[in-house]
């Protein structure tokens, strides 16, 4: 039974996976620093020197009355709050996070396609008459009948 673990253990899929997970938790936080401390506090002061950190309702006071300054005095006072500003900070950290790994990916789609036209064997070539691609091993072309053997 140990056996079988470790050979799927270390299976090139898992280790990826694992790598993947890794990478991933760090960029989190730093796409989570980056809405935070630099995109929100500009769009903040455009919308009216407003903390989206801050910005909360509250459904039901807690042991000493509203109105709460911040949502830490409010969620000390045990206040319950709706934590809008927390929500739209986490749909912009979504939206990032969808945007990087969308450019990531479409690196490596590029890249492998530059394999696989680079590995991919020749089977065609060009007229020298008409310029059409046709097959390696015509003796004619096809297109404009012109004799490729001269």
């Amino acid at each position: 039974m140990f056996k079988e673990f470790k050979e799927f253990a270390l299976k090139g899929n898992v280790l990826d996976l694992a790598v993947g997970i890794v990478i991933g938790a760090a960029f989190i936080t730093i796409v989570n620093s980056l809405v935070a401390d630099v995109v929100m506090p500009p769009i903040g002061l455009l919308l009216g020197k407003a903390d989206f950190s801050n910005l909360f309702l509250v459904l039901r006071e807690g042991k000493m009355p509203g109105p709460y300054p911040t949502l830490s005095a409010a969620k000390a006072a045990g206040a319950v709050s709706v934590n809008i500003g927390l929500f739209i900070n986490a749909i912009i950290s979504f939206f990032i996070v969808v945007f990087a790994v969308f450019m990531i990916v479409k690196g490596f789609i590029r890249l492998r396609r530059q394999n696989e036209a680079a590995q991919a064997p020749v089977t065609k070539k060009d007229c020298p008459w008409c310029l059409s691609a046709i097959p390696l091993g015509a003796r004619r072309c096809p297109h404009c009948t012109s004799n490729l053997e001269q």
